[in-house]
């Protein structure tokens, strides 16, 4: 019942309350982001969500634009305390993880929800998706998950998708809330923000 109705409605409550705070901090932070380099205030990005659907995943920009697209060689993406592609707001963002909360937006659209695994790159066709990662796409994607809650950047790739599979077969109330909680301590105490993997990194133009 959670899984099929519950999850959905708490989802559409928690993002319409938030909503007014988060036009809120956005009429504060976008002209700290325009002014430091003329750019834009979002950053867009192509994601897949539930069962592979593709949609646009909204954040607030903490690059420079045009910026280009720098991966590990797992295809997860580079992100370290010294990359030059971040601007000083971007850092600020990142840390802090506010950076992260437009996709409140995408939340109250039904694209993602406030709980489950990070939305996936579309970089490769859905016929060549192993299990795990097409059963991580059998929930929304989330703002958070029991990776990000748990270990952040701190283990591979291949790993965060292992966990995101387990998460998806076993999604219940006390566990997302339980991610919840987790995830406010980690966020306050700066855990495992940077790439385990950032040694191997290969540029995409």
């Amino acid at each position: 019942m959670y899984r099929k109705y519950g999850k959905r409605m708490l989802d559409l409550l928690l993002s319409l309350a938030a909503l007014p705070f988060i036009l809120l901090l956005t009429i504060v932070v976008a002209p700290v982001i325009y002014f430091e380099d003329k750019g834009s205030i979002f950053y867009k990005a192509k994601r897949r969500g539930l069962y592979g659907r593709i949609f646009q995943m909204y954040k607030f920009r903490s690059m420079k634009m045009n910026a280009p697209d720098i991966r590990n060689k797992d295809n997860s993406t580079y992100n370290a305390p010294d990359d030059p592609r971040i601007t000083k707001t971007g850092r600020f963002l990142r840390k802090t993880s506010i950076d992260e909360l437009p996709q409140i937006y995408n939340i109250l659209l039904g694209d993602m929800s406030f709980i489950g695994p990070r939305p996936t790159t579309i970089n490769k066709p859905l016929e060549e998706y192993d299990e795990k990662r097409r059963t991580r796409l059998t929930v929304r994607p989330g703002l958070t998950g029991y990776v990000q809650a748990y270990y952040r950047q701190s283990i591979t790739q291949e790993r965060k998708f292992e966990l995101d599979a387990e998460y998806a077969q076993n999604v219940s109330f006390l566990l997302d809330m339980k991610i919840f909680f987790k995830t406010v301590q980690t966020v306050l105490m700066r855990k495992n923000i940077y790439n385990a993997q950032n040694d191997e990194k290969e540029a995409h133009h």
